[in-house]
């Protein structure tokens, strides 16, 4: 899992937001095994630009099934492989940009952090609201038009009384 370049990518996308409360959530089910980025490097770059990441660690620790490798047909070849949470790691980017570390160990658990995360960043948003009216009187307002041309050229040249 390339932990520091998912978040220096989210960093990178919220750094020019107006938005009064930045936040990232990091959901990882793993340590950070790639990319060219550090997580404490990344971490280093949300606390600058005053974003605040939660971090889930997702999964258990021991064996699990999971993608090994690809087959010939594109499809992932699954299997047994050792998984685990560096959880030191995600408790230290939670904690230095002013978020909070979670575990998440089934479907249910990450929904109840889901809801936390929420209740802990409300943020009042100003609305403003737009409306975009399309006249559709156009229309009728040229066939109206045209038929009263019409009745005028026939009343002045067909419909004409010679008396």
């Amino acid at each position: 899992t390339a932990i520091g370049m998912g978040l220096a990518t989210s960093v990178n996308r919220l750094k020019e937001s107006k938005a009064i409360s930045k936040v990232i959530i990091l959901l990882t089910d793993g340590v950070n095994n790639s990319g060219f980025i550090e997580p404490g490097t990344a971490a280093n770059l949300a606390i600058e630009f005053g974003i605040k990441t939660y971090t889930i660690g997702l999964g258990t620790n021991g064996n699990a099934l999971s993608p090994i490798a690809y087959n010939a047909d594109g499809s992932f070849r699954y299997g047994m492989r050792q998984v685990e949470i560096d959880e030191p790691l995600l408790q230290e980017i939670a904690n230095v940009t002013g978020g909070k570390y979670f575990r998440a160990t089934n479907n249910e658990k990450l929904e109840a952090i889901y809801e936390e995360i929420n209740k802990l960043e409300k943020t009042e948003v100003e609305e403003f609201k737009y409306y975009n009216y399309e006249e559709k009187f156009r229309p009728w307002i040229l066939l109206a038009g045209m038929l009263l041309l019409i009745e005028w050229v026939f009343r002045n040249t067909l419909f004409r009384s010679f008396i």
